[in-house]
């Protein structure tokens, strides 16, 4: 039954011209700033800061911190699991292309980065509070992420993600406010210092199932650890450009949608407990409704159940029970 599984890939640019197409989702990063009154001069901020970053990063042979520019294309996977032409978006990342300006050259950027997600919508806004609402203190079912995780390997193996990517997808995102990090002597050039934490977080264990493992790094000048999911080995598999190009992207949605973490005035220490309770942040200038996206993920979760989980239970449940996975080893972190 799984060779009816079938993907379809388009993309999108992000630029202060891009308007959500309907199948995006409402709560991601990029669709987020899209929308109301200040969309276009959200767009031109959020750029900007990206750009910027690159520059300071990426700051040899570069004296007027102008050399580069970031382009961001949005990734969209939609899934036909009965080949009748009728889908399902599953899956949008971002794609980076790095403009040397001065070489007059462009150049393959991360594929990655956000991570966007109906079927994780529907698991943490739907599956968990109902787990919990049930059993309260107890950990979430075994079973939580499993099909996630499938239908993500799945595309990565799918004959249309390779025609389109030449390496494995690196997500980056915030680090976990349940969690306390510990500063590591180890120290990349471009990731910075790495930081180690003993327990995954629910979101870790999440994308363990997804066939990543996570490592956690300080870029240099940023207010707090990043964490990257990745497949291979994320220190040689990436040139210092796709690095940055990530570094760069995420880390400034980060501080618009986390400022008290990302944006915060003094940087983590050895030990680092995130809090988006922290009061000493600086705001950007770029508009965003925390609370309207936490109510909208709810929405979106049941969506998905309607038009997605139920429809194809049976179906699914058939695929997930035959679909072999890749178990994310977890990375051996610094001491």
């Amino acid at each position: 039954m799984s060779n009816k599984f079938t993907y379809s890939i388009s993309k999108i640019r992000f630029d202060e011209n891009y308007k959500p197409a309907d199948s995006t989702r409402l709560t991601t990063n990029f669709a987020n700033l899209a929308r109301g009154e200040s969309r276009q001069e959200n767009l031109r901020k959020a750029l900007t800061m990206i750009n910027n970053r690159f520059n300071a990063l990426a700051h040899w042979d570069n004296p007027n911190a102008d050399r580069y520019s970031v382009e961001v294309d949005i990734i969209s996977a939609d899934l036909d699991i009965e080949g009748n032409g009728k889908t399902f978006p599953v899956i949008e990342t971002l794609q980076t292309t790095i403009v040397d300006h001065k070489e007059n050259t462009r150049i393959e950027g991360m594929i990655g980065n956000s991570f966007s997600s109906y079927v994780r919508d529907y698991d943490f806004s739907v599956v968990l509070p109902e787990h919990f609402e049930k059993n309260p203190n107890t950990p979430p079912p075994a079973s939580f992420g499993d099909l996630h995780g499938k239908l993500f390997q799945h595309l990565l193996n799918s004959e249309a993600y390779k025609a389109q990517f030449k390496k494995q997808p690196v997500i980056c995102l915030s680090v976990s406010t349940t969690k306390t990090y510990h500063r590591t002597t180890n120290q990349h050039p471009v990731l910075g210092v790495e930081y180690r934490q003993d327990e995954y977080s629910l979101t870790d264990g999440y994308f363990h199932k997804m066939g990543l493992k996570v490592r956690y790094f300080k870029p240099q000048n940023s207010a707090a650890p990043l964490a990257f999911y990745f497949s291979g080995d994320l220190l040689t598999d990436y040139t210092d450009l796709e690095l940055i190009s990530a570094i760069s992207t995420m880390e400034s949605f980060q501080k618009i949608y986390r400022p008290e973490i990302y944006n915060a005035n003094s940087a983590a220490g050895e030990v680092y407990q995130p809090s988006l309770n922290y009061q000493d942040y600086s705001l950007t200038q770029v508009v965003y409704d925390r609370e309207e996206r936490s109510q909208l993920a709810v929405k979106q979760g049941r969506f998905t159940e309607e038009q997605f989980i139920k429809p194809y239970q049976d179906i699914l449940d058939e695929w997930a029970a035959n679909f072999n996975v890749t178990s994310a080893t977890p990375e051996k972190q610094a001491a």
